[in-house]
């Protein structure tokens, strides 16, 4: 079974700074299509998160992805500072989703361990291995590196699922 080629746009979530990464993958392959960093800035909350919307809004119809994977909010020690996270990624969530673009949502380790092979890895060890998998000839800046690794866990997922799929319908249905 091939899975069909998609265009995969990868949120890393902040509230001073966000990471996009996007890439092509046929679920065997990937191919890095862009990536970089949004400058979150405002006099007030309600204008930072405005501006997410308007630049994610702008990077979708510029790209056409056909995807979002974004990072989970993950406990912060500061209350105020996860409450801004997530109030981010709500702002590039209603971006795609006013697309009609899927969303799909991971966890940090979860991202870690589908790129790297461990869930506790550093960002050096995610950048690197996003280099090698996509075969750049830079390391991307940290917060880009960490939207391509989502990029790349979300591709991998779903090829995952794919592949269950196509077994449980070999099978007749059900798994044995």
């Amino acid at each position: 079974m091939r899975n069909s080629s998609a265009r995969i746009l990868g949120i890393d979530p902040g509230s001073r700074l966000m990471g996009y990464g996007l890439i092509d993958s046929d679920g065997s392959r990937s191919r890095y299509v862009a990536s970089g960093c949004l400058k979150v800035s405002g006099d007030s909350l309600p204008d930072k998160l405005g501006l997410i919307f308007r630049e994610l809004s702008e990077l979708i119809a510029e790209y056409r992805p056909q995807q979002l994977a974004i990072e989970n909010v993950f406990m912060h020690r500061n209350a105020d500072s996860a409450l801004k996270l997530g109030q981010a990624r709500g702002a590039a969530i209603c971006a795609a989703v006013t697309r009609d673009l899927p969303v799909s949502e991971y966890a940090p380790r979860e991202i870690k361990q589908a790129v790297v092979g461990k869930g506790g890895a550093d960002k050096q060890q995610v950048q690197h291995m996003v280099r090698v998998l996509l075969n750049l000839s830079e390391t991307p800046a940290a917060d880009a590196a960490d939207a391509l690794a989502i990029a790349l866990c979300h591709c991998y997922q779903r090829n995952a699922l794919e592949r269950v799929a196509g077994v449980t319908r070999l099978r007749g249905g059900r798994l044995r």
